[in-house]
């Protein structure tokens, strides 16, 4: 029951974050801008499938991926960050936090 209590404060963490991010498609005025959001969005899918299907192979190199996709996805200007409240941001975290301590060990340690 735990782990799925912290699966949800996982998900219930990322929902309340994601919802001031705003992902835009737009015109690209500079050549430089359209080929950072090629990179990212190819840099992602290679992140994300090196991490689940050839995961004895690539090793850490899927983490590295997926932090060039997702700079490459601000540095296209492809997103949008709202402002958010600090009390949401540190109750977000919080419930992430705790969510992954509640999947992975069963408890929350403070």
């Amino acid at each position: 029951m735990a782990k799925i209590l912290g699966l949800a404060l996982m998900i219930a963490s990322i929902y309340f974050l994601g919802q001031n991010i705003v992902f835009t498609t737009q015109y690209y005025s500079n050549w430089w801008q359209k080929t950072t959001a090629t990179v990212s969005v190819l840099s992602l899918l290679a992140g994300v499938a090196s991490l689940t299907v050839w995961r004895r192979e690539m090793g850490n190199s899927g983490w590295i991926f997926i932090g060039v996709g997702i700079v490459s996805v601000f540095l296209s200007g492809g997103v949008i960050l709202q402002p958010t409240s600090l009390w949401t941001f540190l109750v977000s975290i919080f419930a992430f936090f705790s969510g992954y301590q509640l999947l992975t060990s069963g408890r929350i340690r403070f």
